[in-house]
């Protein structure tokens, strides 16, 4: 997970055989599932968004054998990076690690 935005450009490029400007979201995450990069195409330019989890990992999306790749909703993407579950007692360990720290 070193790679920076042209690198990443270049990855959504070559091997996704897809445009970074056409409007969607790309979505990488580390091996550990603890480092996720989002990358997409703003009016000024490309931005990337880097989150780190303190506690926990990321869940994976269902893969699409038909597109080869992670289809997801805007939703369900900021479900992912938020961590939130359907059912307040199956909290991700990350929420439930958070919720200990802040508590007063």
């Amino acid at each position: 997970m070193r790679k920076g935005i042209s690198s990443l450009c270049g990855v959504v490029h070559e091997k996704m055989r897809s445009d970074v400007r056409n409007g969607d979201v790309f979505i990488f995450i580390g091996q550990s599932r603890k480092l996720m990069k989002l990358l997409h195409a703003e009016d000024g330019g490309m931005v990337m968004y880097v989150k780190r989890l303190e506690a926990g990992r990321f869940k994976l999306p269902e893969y699409d054998e038909n597109t080869q790749s992670y289809q997801m909703e805007w939703r369900d993407l900021v479900v992912m990076v938020e961590g939130i579950q359907e059912s307040p007692d199956q909290r991700l360990r990350r929420l439930r690690a958070q919720r200990r720290e802040y508590v007063v």
